[in-house]
């Protein structure tokens, strides 16, 4: 086993106990550990604008992707959130502009306030997906039962894992075709698709185990794995367009808050896609109404 590998099993024996504690009791506790996850993965975005001599408002970006997540978790739906989180996005753009004028003229504003509000965007508004997802089961009182709450996370949660790991494992022992050559070369063909078929086969044993048996909130084996294996095609976009980040700032991680894996938006890049994609096809096949 090698050094990086070892410091990656170590990180996530750590790591996954956390979340999933945080994501039993949910609530606060869970918004709470989002919104600390999701200040993070903004400032470690921040910084990648920096090596590229862009100078984002850090700490206000930062605030606001982390409120953003907060306030989801006071206001655990898209429909009730959404027009706080306006409000959030319209005060963090009022204030970086205000804020630009004692810049001028030898900074770059326009470039600085788009990369403050991306930040914002980009983290806060799609880790919020996983707060409403969480929220789900609470919102029909017949559902309220543990399976179904932690479900309708774990199903994104585990197709990413589990594809993830799928395809680091399988591309390191049989790839040699290149799926994103320039953008990713790391990834090959052969472990994106032992990856699309764990996300597959994670989804439908979720699916099976936690959802399959809900009155109104159903969800089957089947359909599980047909989320599964969306989400298997749409994980690696996740992770190579922060890839395409990293390279344009000419870093390897993120960060190095978590050794073996590098920073927090490494860690969370395919959860940027996945939560709020899942949360859409849910809604798509009538699950989420």
């Amino acid at each position: 086993m090698t050094r990086e590998l070892k410091q990656r099993v170590l990180v996530a024996l750590i790591g996954i106990p956390v979340v999933l504690a945080a994501l039993w009791v949910g609530g606060w506790v869970f918004g709470g550990l989002i919104a600390a996850a999701a200040v993070l993965a903004t400032g470690e975005l921040y910084r990648l604008a920096a090596a590229r001599g862009i100078e984002p408002y850090g700490a206000t970006g930062m605030a606001a992707s982390g409120a953003i997540v907060l306030v989801s978790a006071a206001l655990p739906s898209p429909s009730e959130a959404a027009p706080a989180v306006l409000a959030v996005l319209v005060a963090l753009t009022l204030v970086t502009l205000a804020v630009s004028v004692l810049r001028w003229p030898t900074r770059e504003p326009l470039t600085s306030v788009a990369v403050t509000i991306l930040g914002a965007v980009y983290v806060g508004c799609t880790l919020a997906f996983a707060v409403f997802l969480r929220a789900t089961s609470a919102r029909a009182p017949e559902q309220a039962n543990l399976g179904a709450a932690l479900g309708f996370v774990l199903l994104p949660l585990l197709a990413t894992w589990v594809g993830d790991s799928a395809a680091y494992f399988a591309g390191r022992a049989w790839g040699r075709a290149k799926l994103f050559p320039t953008a990713s070369p790391g990834k090959t063909v052969v472990g994106g698709v032992a990856g699309l078929i764990g996300s597959s086969v994670a989804g439908g044993a979720v699916a099976g185990l936690a959802l399959s048996e809900l009155p109104t909130l159903r969800v089957s084996v089947l359909m599980g794995a047909l989320i599964g294996a969306l989400l298997g095609i749409v994980i690696p976009l996740g992770d190579v367009a922060e890839s395409v980040l990293k390279r344009d700032a000419g870093v390897k991680d993120s960060g190095r808050l978590l050794p073996g894996h590098g920073g927090f938006l490494d860690r969370l890049d395919a959860l940027l896609f996945a939560f709020p994609i899942a949360y859409a096809l849910f809604v798509m096949m009538g699950v989420i109404r």
